[in-house]
């Protein structure tokens, strides 16, 4: 267990500091968080590619339980606009977390014979892309609503220009599109890191 440890807390911290910063909007379309979580799914591919596939689940748990507590703790606490964390935003977090960090390690490991490269942005892009479909359209979509009626989510509904430049969509959409965007370029950007952390770890005695 204690070889896992720097793995569950550095899961853990990108964890709570992407539920703070999702709290701060950078520019029309994101948040900060939206450059924080990705590096949830660069830590469990280390994971897997060191440990294997039942540590990176390890991993992948202690991250959504502490995700759950960071949920609960928001719904208790009050902004301008109510909690900070509404219900169905708690559920879309945990369920998107948990559905796109398994399918990120099982991709992986099925891929972990190929070309370096190849596991870790084939089961990022797919654990990504998974992770945004599931957080928007549960948390922000009109056909939700009966998941928690008193959560107001008409102003992500409004309809507007996709990106404020194309189709006319739900703004909810524009915010998935934008958070997804920025996912794949940090797939891409993550390799890097990816490389030359596992290099090390399998430096050392395991």
């Amino acid at each position: 267990m204690s070889r896992l440890l720097p793995g569950m807390m550095a899961m853990a911290a990108i964890v709570v500091a992407s539920n703070i910063l999702v709290q701060h909007l950078f520019g029309q379309w994101l948040t900060w968080g939206a450059f924080t979580y990705p590096l949830a799914f660069l830590v469990t591919d280390v994971m897997n590619r060191v440990y294997g596939v039942r540590a990176a689940r390890r991993v992948v748990i202690a991250g959504f339980i502490v995700g759950l507590i960071c949920s609960l703790i928001g719904t208790q606490i009050s902004g301008e606009f109510g909690p900070l964390v509404t219900w169905r935003i708690a559920l879309a977090s945990g369920l998107a977390f948990l559905t796109a960090q398994m399918m990120d390690v099982a991709l992986f490991d099925r891929l972990r014979s190929g070309r370096w490269w190849r596991a870790p942005l084939v089961s990022t892009l797919v654990g990504a892309t998974l992770d945004t479909a599931i957080f928007f359209s549960i948390a922000f979509s009109a056909s939700f609503t009966f998941l928690d009626p008193a959560a107001d989510v008409a102003w992500a509904n409004a309809a507007l220009p996709l990106l404020g430049h194309g189709p006319v969509v739900p703004l909810w959409v524009s915010l998935a599109m934008a958070d997804w965007s920025v996912k794949l370029g940090l797939a891409l950007i993550a390799l890097v890191p990816f490389r030359i952390i596992v290099a090390r770890l399998l430096m050392r005695p395991i």
